[in-house]
């Protein structure tokens, strides 16, 4: 059950019971401030910084176990989705996120040089390290993955998605985290449902519950100058396409919320090698608001913050002004809280002197290890970096191909066709030529902002692996559910047994390993 307030239905009905006209003229004001602000360089730093969202679900704990016929696998007992106490997240300095199933963690902000890197890097390994030695004593695990398949023991996932009650006229979803935007988003869509539209997927939710099948890394650049937003907005979708072909991690939906006569056939032909995309974009937009989309470049820093007020409001909850520099447009900021863009520009600060301008990027899914996580905030920075500063023509890509490529690459993963313009100028779909121009230039990057030759090629390692080698994290989980189904399985079976074995490699590798070891082995 939710961890339950009894008092969330009432809270829920004050949100949906704000003046929208009053709320987005506060909104509207408090981008005045920030623009304001802007224009007096209070968002300006002397030195690019970068930051990271992790997040992660929870699992029963499962051993590797031998089988009576010395043939070892993953416990089929283990790896059912968990909820996690309230409590244990406290214990753990973890945030909630909308499942009670997830966990997020977000990292220091550090400079962008060797020591900020590794600093990021060590940061995530110790918090995670004594998360894992918590949760394990309390019989589950967080894993790092892109979508969960397996549901909590005894139930099925369409049921727990769907799972919901009614409290004078509030829907209250079962198993979402106890606060109050999370409920209000989805009693103020202005619909009764939430589908998902992805091939051969039949899941339709009173709330927007779905959407807590996905789980994400979001890398965070820091500009030292906030009038280039701009120009780092525009940069980080043209590499957008190429960066998610390299990252697809959620090929797979749990079987049950395939349609009935879906079959395995069926989903492997027809199946995306990114479905977090289909899952955030469908749940989460609605006719006349699309307010999880690819966004259209910008002119100005203006533009960004005017994009932010003026987007659809979803949760008009009002906001109390405190002490911190950015309570001065707590609004504004309430409201970039539901501005779902793969690519967004962020404006906060809690004083004056910490206050930053930076570039969100939500394209990547959650990863099969800390260092495959870290290589792409390793790459992004590299890339913010590395890019503007050699005038790269990449950024003269048309913004509707840069588009074409991200949808590609949900589609079909790194064997998507993208096109890319290298840095003499050339025009290319040659992945290899591609994925070459790319990582080098995160790398040159990276050794621009002070990372050292072998420290900056060490970081993008596991990201070059995948272009050398053609594989990702989707491309080995259909690998493994198309042997299963050629073996006899059927699509549950294959899923599932696919799901418990990724969990058992990532056992042993997600702290120091990458996922070319479970490849490579």
């Amino acid at each position: 059950m939710s961890d339950g307030d009894p008092d969330m239905a009432e809270q829920v009905s004050e949100v949906l019971e704000t003046d929208v006209e009053t709320f987005e003229a506060r909104a509207a004001a408090d981008a005045e401030t920030v623009k304001a602000e802007l224009r007096d360089g209070t968002f300006d730093n002397h030195q690019s910084i970068v930051g990271l969202e992790y997040e992660f679900y929870a699992v029963s704990e499962g051993r590797w176990r031998e089988g009576d016929a010395g043939a070892d696998g993953p416990d089929p007992e283990a790896s059912h989705l968990s909820r996690v106490p309230r409590r244990l997240l406290e214990l753990i300095g973890f945030e909630k996120e909308l499942g009670l199933h997830n966990a997020e963690m977000t990292t220091s902000p550090q400079p962008l040089n060797d020591d900020g890197l590794r600093a990021q890097a060590s940061e995530v390994r110790a918090r995670l390290s004594a998360a894992l030695d918590t949760t394990g004593a309390e019989g589950m695990r967080l894993v790092s993955d892109g979508m969960w398949t397996i549901p909590p023991v005894g139930e099925t996932a369409r049921g727990y998605l769907s799972d919901a009650v009614e409290d004078d006229g509030v829907r209250i979803a079962t198993n979402m985290s106890d606060a109050v935007r999370y409920h209000a988003m989805a009693n103020s869509a202005g619909v009764d449902a939430f589908s998902v539209d992805a091939p051969h997927v039949d899941l339709t939710a009173p709330t927007v519950m779905p959407e807590s099948l996905i789980t994400s890394i979001q890398p965070h650049y820091q500009v030292a100058s906030a009038e280039d937003i701009p120009h780092h907005h525009d940069l980080a979708l043209r590499v957008a396409g190429p960066l998610l072909a390299l990252g697809v991690n959620a090929p797979f939906f749990p079987p049950d919320v395939y349609a009935a006569d879906a079959t395995a056939d069926d989903v492997l032909r027809d199946g995306w090698h990114e479905n977090r995309v289909a899952v955030f974009e469908s749940v989460l937009n609605r006719e006349g608001a699309e307010k999880v989309a690819f966004p259209r470049d910008l002119d100005s820093v203006e533009e960004a913050v005017d994009r932010v007020a003026g987007d659809a409001t979803m949760v008009p909850m009002d906001v109390s002004e405190g002490d911190r520099f950015d309570d001065a447009f707590a609004t504004l900021r309430r409201k970039h809280g539901t501005y779902w863009r793969w690519v967004r520009p962020v404006f906060d600060g809690a004083t004056r002197s910490a206050a930053n301008a930076r570039i969100e990027f939500r394209p990547i899914p959650a990863q099969p290890t800390v260092r495959d996580s870290v290589a792409f905030l390793a790459a992004f920075a590299g890339l913010m970096e590395g890019l503007p500063r050699r005038r790269h023509p990449v950024a003269d890509l048309d913004w509707e191909t840069a588009e074409a490529n991200f949808y590609a690459a949900v589609r079909d993963g790194i064997d998507a066709d993208l096109s890319w313009v290298t840095n003499d100028g050339v025009e290319t779909t040659d992945r290899d030529v591609l994925f070459d121009d790319l990582l080098a230039h995160a790398e040159a990057g990276l050794e621009d902002a002070g990372v050292s030759e072998s420290e900056a090629e060490s970081y993008i390692a596991p990201l070059r692996w995948r272009a050398d080698t053609g594989v990702t994290p989707a491309g080995w989980k259909r690998r493994r559910v198309r042997e299963r189904v050629a073996d006899g399985a059927d699509l549950a079976e294959a899923v599932h047994a696919m799901q418990r074995t990724y969990i058992a490699e990532q056992t042993d590798t997600l702290l120091d390993g990458t996922f070319a070891d479970w490849v490579d082995e």
